[in-house]
């Protein structure tokens, strides 16, 4: 398994995301202008690509932002979405980021508070799914 870090969108992190959250979870404004400056990691399984997110800061070069974590429904449940979480997590560090915030979706809170996230605020809904921010210091 290998990971690549994109500066634009790659189809192989577009095919990923239109397969989990629109086509397996009915969302229908996956794709906006965040994808235009973002960086995109994509997991590979030899050739295929299997999981994505992306990440990027706004104001402060401290602090980050991490989203559209998927993994294909074949290769769930294997600690696939941790190990790409702590991929983007020690990317930013080598940045100079010292915090990672996300906005997760309810029903994956229990597997972000696993990998060190801490929610905070009220929850709120993102086309009609309950989702909550989280933030992370990263050591």
């Amino acid at each position: 398994m290998h990971g690549k870090i994109y500066n634009k969108l790659p189809k192989e992190a577009q095919e990923i995301r239109d397969m989990v959250f629109i086509k397996e979870q009915g969302f229908c404004d996956e794709f906006d202008e965040i994808d235009a400056y973002a960086k995109h990691f994509v997991l590979f399984d030899g050739e295929i690509p299997i999981a994505t997110c992306r990440f990027f800061n706004r104001e402060s070069c401290e602090e980050y932002y991490i989203g559209r974590i998927a993994v294909i429904k074949e290769y769930r449940g294997q600690g696939i979405g941790a190990y790409l979480l702590r991929l983007a997590e020690d990317e930013v560090k080598r940045t100079g980021g010292k915090r990672t915030f996300l906005h997760a979706q309810q029903r994956a809170k229990g597997f972000y508070e696993k990998q060190g996230y801490i929610s905070y605020g009220e929850a709120d809904m993102e086309e009609n799914c309950p989702h909550i921010w989280m933030c992370k210091e990263l050591g």
